[in-house]
């Protein structure tokens, strides 16, 4: 078998040789990912995309190097005619199965490459590893969350070629700003232009899927020396008691495929609601609730959806208050030590500029404050304290992000009210219609109080009865006037 006489030259002979080391480095690699079953995102970035790439410069500095051949061939020869190809000439019959042998080899391996490299492209691997530090507080708060085994694009692409492709021009820049660190520290929420609940989350989760009431149980430590545990039982109202009667109330019946609900926030943020409008879709019903001083004329209207309520589904970081207690009631970081909950509260809250910064801070206030307020527990159960110090070190890992300045308070999540106004950015009593019916803060709206109280002090309520709330700390009636968030919303 020969080769055309304007092969033999050298930009075409390291084209081509160019070609056949990624190839095989192609293989090799990808034998290593099914055999030993690797699973690290460069190593797919180099199989899926970069070598793929340099093998496809290789065979494009092949037809480069012949046409500069032929064209120097031509300045000392007469310029031939259009090429022909006869297949009972053994050179072009050997040039002819050379080129479509090879360009069937090619196709096909492009093909499973292509393959490969979308899904590789569109798995959790990608998108959390592949940035480093710009991701890390995402892809941890992912792989922790109740939907580690759900893909990011899931979510923030869904199905469709649309959003796709929306998807990879969006991820041009981002690149760009990775490659220039110009990207925003934290990365800002909400998502602008991010795709609707109803095309994404309502693939698993279905409005006319019923929800019944949850029972809940949360139990709380006091910032106090001997760390006083408060419990809390509570019935959430999701949905309505009975199956048959659907969402006609319950928290669910925002999302009633009966009614349509818009709002105009004030903020990027959406924590300040000014106007929330109520129409019913089968009776034709609509009623505007209007916050005074607010003219929605100059605001955007939003129509509500999951993430309204739901905006932290996937990526919830804990504050210090929430990751500390959950230590706590599992016992790796002692109650019996007193005043831990205080300490570590006052230990996490801080701002550092780095993780190491943080890990040495945690351990150093830690053994101080008990080698200074309570030698007696270092001598004689040092254990205790360094199994807190290094739950408290990995807590923090998981939910505060120094470098990227992720935490939780810049990033609000809007399901409940202790820490943020949550519902009661729409349901505080200041929203109200021109006959005067109010958006109503009444908690037995979405949950009863079943129980509640000290260990040693509990009380309970009967079946279908809410106890009226009794703060732990006794503050008077003030609870009655503030939002949850004025205090707890460190």
């Amino acid at each position: 078998m020969r080769l055309p006489p304007t092969a033999k030259n050298w930009i075409s002979l390291a084209g081509a040789t160019i070609a056949v080391i990624a190839l095989f480095m192609i293989l090799f690699l990808f034998a290593v990912t099914v055999i030993l079953e690797e699973q690290a995102a460069y190593l797919g970035l180099v199989v899926f995309i970069l070598l793929p790439a340099v093998m496809l410069a290789g065979l494009i500095l092949i037809p480069i190097g012949m046409v500069l051949e032929s064209r120097r061939a031509k300045q000392t020869h007469e310029k031939p005619g259009w090429p022909t190809v006869d297949l009972n000439d053994p050179r072009h019959r050997n040039a002819a199965f050379i080129f479509v042998a090879g360009t069937a080899v090619f196709l096909f391996i492009s093909a499973v490459g292509s393959y490969q490299a979308f899904h590789f492209t569109e798995s959790t691997y990608f998108c959390g590893q592949m940035c480093h530090a710009v991701m890390e507080p995402e892809a941890v708060a992912h792989a922790g969350g109740p939907h580690a085994r759900v893909d990011c694009v899931a979510c923030h692409v869904g199905p469709g070629v649309d959003w796709y492709v929306r998807s990879k021009i969006s991820g041009l820049y981002q690149v760009w700003a990775v490659a220039t660190s110009s990207y925003p520290r934290p990365i800002p929420t909400p998502i602008e232009e991010l795709r609707p609940a109803r095309d994404t989350c309502e693939q698993c989760h279905w409005p006319e899927q019923f929800y019944s009431y949850r029972y809940r149980e949360r139990s709380y430590f006091l910032a106090e020396p001997d760390n006083p545990r408060w419990d809390l039982g509570l019935t959430l109202k999701v949905g309505n008691p009975h199956p048959a009667i659907g969402f006609e109330e319950g928290i669910h019946w925002h999302i009633n495929p009966k009614v349509h609900i818009e709002y105009a926030p004030t903020d990027h943020s959406r924590m300040e609601i000014a106007w929330v409008r109520f129409t019913n879709l089968e009776t034709g019903e609509v009623r505007v609730y209007r916050e005074e001083g607010y003219d929605e004329a100059d605001l955007e209207v939003r129509v509500m959806d999951c993430m309204d309520c739901h905006n932290r589904p996937a990526h919830q970081y804990l504050s210090p208050n929430v990751f500390i207690d959950k230590a706590m009631i599992a016992g790796t970081i002692s109650p019996e030590l007193p005043g831990i909950k205080a300490l570590a509260l006052e230990l996490s809250v801080r701002e550092y500029e780095n993780r190491e910064e943080a890990m040495a801070a945690l351990r150093r206030g830690i053994e101080e404050y008990y080698r200074t307020e309570h030698p007696q527990i270092m001598q004689e159960s040092p254990q205790v304290v360094e199994q807190a110090i290094v739950t408290l070190q990995d807590s923090f890992s998981r939910n505060i992000f120094p470098y990227m300045r992720a935490r939780w308070d810049v990033y609000p999540d809007h399901s409940g009210h202790l820490e943020f106004p949550g519902c009661f950015r729409c349901h505080n009593d200041r929203h109200a219609t021109e006959t005067g019916e109010v958006i109503r803060m009444d908690c037995v709206i979405c949950h009863d109080i079943n129980s509640q109280g000290f260990r040693d002090e509990m009380e309970f309520a009967p079946i279908g009865v809410s106890l009226e709330f009794r703060h732990p700390v006794d503050i008077g009636d003030a609870w009655r006037d503030a939002l949850c968030s004025d205090c707890h919303g460190i």
